[in-house]
């Protein structure tokens, strides 16, 4: 290859180091720290106050733990902290310092309130309110923990690794993990109190999607009508979304149709539903869930793909 010498040589620009301000601590570190500290208290509430008393399990590391510390007397916030260990250093290497200290943090306040709750009288004898309020709590807990970048339970580390090797995804994993567990929980404890575990587990689970996600959970929309250009200007005055054009065509009709994708919040829904249904022209929406949103549109956040919401107006093409 000849080298043109005429042509100017690239001058590296050095990186600006970012400049660290209050309100950039504050964002990345203060207020996710507060939040990781309620969620570990209301967690630790839930397990000692709830759960432990009627030997009803979590799942993960914390029921491996809380089956140990059943059969041992060793406490169970120190079992929590020695077992995870292992999938903390796998989550350094996996995701970074970040995320390695807020997870130590969100262990160390959770085992520390454990050992505060320990001594205290249980909330109810009830087990069927044990099994509710106290899957509840311990959703918003682990849920608050989660959205602020901390963690509580290394099986889900494992799960995302095992998932790029496996068909399976990590909530399928885990899923498998919990079952082995209250299987166990089970043979040990009797058959009742792995069902209460389970029934939990699932109320836990559906708590911490909530958390996690929030009301802003995105949605995406897609509308195919005649009227694009009427409909996105409602939707932007009324919503403030905008939508982005692409032009269809009607297999049945033969006709040019306008489709219109647009990236709303939960909460948005009944908004949009009004404004198609109130729209004097013929119009056909689907309102699908969204796995993942990156950029500044709506925050990015994670729900599972499976629902498919279809209103119609008219006839579709």
């Amino acid at each position: 290859m000849c080298e043109n010498k005429n042509m100017p040589t690239p001058v590296k620009r050095k990186r600006q180091p970012k400049q660290i301000t209050f309100e950039y601590i504050f964002k990345q570190w203060i207020a996710p720290l507060f939040m990781i500290t309620v969620g570990a208290v209301i967690a630790a509430f839930a397990l000692e106050e709830f759960l432990v008393p009627f030997t009803i399990l979590d799942g993960g590391v914390v029921g491996i733990s809380m089956i140990i510390s059943q059969l041992s007397g060793i406490p169970l916030g120190v079992l929590t902290i020695a077992l995870n260990i292992p999938f903390m250093i796998v989550g350094f290497k996996r995701l970074g310092m970040r995320f390695l200290v807020k997870a130590i943090y969100a262990m160390v306040v959770f085992s520390s309130f454990l050992g505060v709750f320990e001594h205290m009288k249980a909330v109810t004898e009830q087990e069927i309110l044990v099994v509710v309020f106290g899957g509840v709590l311990l959703g918003i807990g682990v849920g608050l923990i989660l959205r602020y970048g901390g963690c509580l339970d290394g099986t889900e580390i494992v799960a995302m690794l095992l998932s790029h090797h496996m068909e399976f995804s990590v909530g399928q994993i885990v899923l498998f993990f919990n079952i082995i567990i209250y299987a166990v929980a089970g043979l040990l404890f009797g058959p009742d109190r792995a069902l209460y575990s389970l029934l939990t587990y699932f109320i836990t689970s559906k708590v911490i999607d909530i958390v996690e996600n929030g009301m802003e959970q995105g949605k995406s929309v897609m509308i195919i009508t005649d009227h694009g250009k009427d409909i996105a200007d409602k939707i932007y005055s009324q919503l403030g979304r905008t939508c982005t054009q692409m032009e269809g065509k009607g297999m049945v009709s033969n006709g040019k149709k306008t489709v219109l994708y647009c990236v709303i919040t939960r909460v948005e829904v009944p908004a949009i539903k009004k404004i198609i249904n109130d729209a004097d022209v013929s119009a056909f929406m689907t309102i699908s869930d969204v796995s993942e949103i990156v950029g500044n549109h709506i925050k990015k956040k994670k729900a599972p793909v499976h629902k498919q919401e279809v209103i119609k107006k008219g006839r579709p093409s």
